[in-house]
């Protein structure tokens, strides 16, 4: 049975954060459970920035309680955190933050597309952790492009980047603390595929670019749907050429209660998350 659309987010205003992201907020965890376990999305760009002698980005800020991924299609980042993590990534590249505990860290063009400009485009997921490992160690994975696998989907309908989870036998290289999908589509026009989805998992389409048909119903760039948890598969029909980033996780079903760059399960634990970060037991960037 195919799941049904809930719902269609569209005519979202973009916003900067910081001086080098224009990103659009496609939805937040001030929706409470609605899109468990998924917290934000952003999406930055597409967006042609000057040559600059000075990094655009986010200076020093903290996060606890969740994930931070970021997916790079244009452009190239630097990251740099206090749990000693740090890393440059462009096209195709994904940094997969567990900020868990508590880290604080900063987000920059990197220096060579500051001093060269150009296009930049980059999704950022927060996904949240469950409330058994929300004070555990931060990680950091760096994934680069050449180790997310590509398959090509049925009937010549395109291809698939698998970052996350598993899609016609083929798993991603992202390590995850419970069943998350990610899957990074590229869809030929007029070609028409249906994809398996687990039953129970919050399921979000986003027409990055190009326009869809999402179980008969069009779905255009920059849109986003959210499906019902009932049902196994989804169709999707390209229009024209187009990239869809299609994100199914199980639902942790647990209190979201957040502030800011907090997320955790109670007011208390949000107070003790800020009370930690001021006394620098998040550490700092030296």
């Amino acid at each position: 049975m195919k799941k049904s659309t809930q719902r269609i987010v569209r005519d979202t205003q973009p916003h900067w954060v910081g001086d080098g992201f224009p990103v659009r907020s496609l939805f937040s965890y001030r929706e409470g459970e609605t899109f468990d376990p998924f917290l934000l999305l952003d999406y930055g760009g597409p967006y042609s920035f000057e040559p600059a002698e000075v990094k655009r980005g986010v200076g020093e800020h903290p996060h606890r309680g969740f994930e931070t991924v970021t997916i790079v299609y244009q452009g190239e980042l630097e990251h740099r955190d206090s749990s000693g993590s740090q890393g440059s990534i462009g096209p195709g590249d994904v940094q997969w933050m567990t900020a868990a505990s508590g880290v604080v860290h900063e987000e920059f063009h990197s220096e060579r597309f500051t001093k060269s400009g150009g296009m930049f485009e980059m999704v950022q997921l927060w996904v949240n952790l469950p409330e058994r490992v929300k004070m555990s160690e931060p990680r950091y994975q760096g994934i680069l492009d050449a180790q997310v696998p590509q398959i090509s989907l049925p009937e010549s309908a395109g291809t698939a980047r698998i970052i996350a989870g598993e899609l016609l036998g083929t798993s991603g290289p992202a390590k995850t603390f419970t069943p998350i999908n990610v899957w990074d589509l590229q869809l030929n026009a007029g070609a028409l595929t249906e994809l398996p989805v687990p039953s129970g998992h919050t399921t979000v389409v986003v027409v990055q670019n190009g326009a869809v048909l999402l179980n008969d119903e069009p779905v255009r760039a920059v849109e986003l749907a959210l499906l019902d948890r009932e049902g196994d598969s989804l169709s999707l029909q390209a229009e024209t050429p187009s990239r869809v980033l299609i994100l199914a996780g199980e639902p942790l079903n647990e209190p979201i209660v957040g502030e800011g760059p907090f997320v955790m399960n109670s007011r208390d634990q949000i107070r003790e998350a800020i009370q930690d970060y001021q006394a620098g037991r998040m550490g700092s960037l030296s």
